[in-house]
């Protein structure tokens, strides 16, 4: 495993991803990542779904291009084969940061895999859908879930992104 802060440091959002599968137990390693954020009072409230089917996954690509107002063609997961979709129980008053800190640690534990990622929005707005209820239950997810948000995982295509230069007043110290 690489140094913590290193991948921190190093992890970018990525753009554009080769077609080719993540393996299971790739996958598997990321989701369990995941699975071991920190949530307010460990009520746990996040839930994720592991989206590889490709019909599925173009089903809501779409719902989010539309959402988005992008032109038609336009795929706002930029071609990775894998969505990880974090949602949060609305119950818990702590939801959204508690699916916010998955988010990390998906991203950060596919950063250790060589799996490129990128936090993508509008899953809120999907899942408050008809379209987007109907795929919870579907599942057999019950409850009041809001989107936290897609992390499109896949193999970097091209140069992985440098990280840009940090800003100045990021910290403040009261000693």
């Amino acid at each position: 495993m690489k140094d913590l802060l290193e991948l921190m440091k190093t992890r970018r959002s990525v753009r554009k991803y080769k077609p080719d599968m993540i393996p299971q137990d790739v996958l598997d390693r990321i989701i369990t990542a995941g699975t071991y954020s920190a949530t307010g009072r460990n009520l746990q409230s996040p839930i994720i779904i592991a989206v590889t089917n490709k019909e599925m996954r173009d089903k809501i690509s779409e719902m989010n291009r539309k959402i988005g107002g992008w032109a038609e063609g336009f795929d706002p997961f930029y071609g990775a084969p894998v969505i990880l979709i974090v949602l949060a129980n609305k119950s818990c008053p702590t939801y959204i940061y508690d699916g916010s800190l998955v988010m990390g640690n998906l991203m950060l534990a596919a950063h250790n895999e060589g799996i490129g990622s990128c936090w993508i929005h509008r899953a809120k707005e999907e899942f408050e859908s008809e379209e987007g209820k109907e795929i919870l239950r579907s599942l057999g997810i019950e409850g009041e879930y809001e989107g936290i948000g897609h992390c499109a995982l896949g193999y970097t295509e091209g140069e992985y992104p440098n990280a840009h230069d940090r800003k100045d007043n990021w910290v403040y110290y009261i000693k």
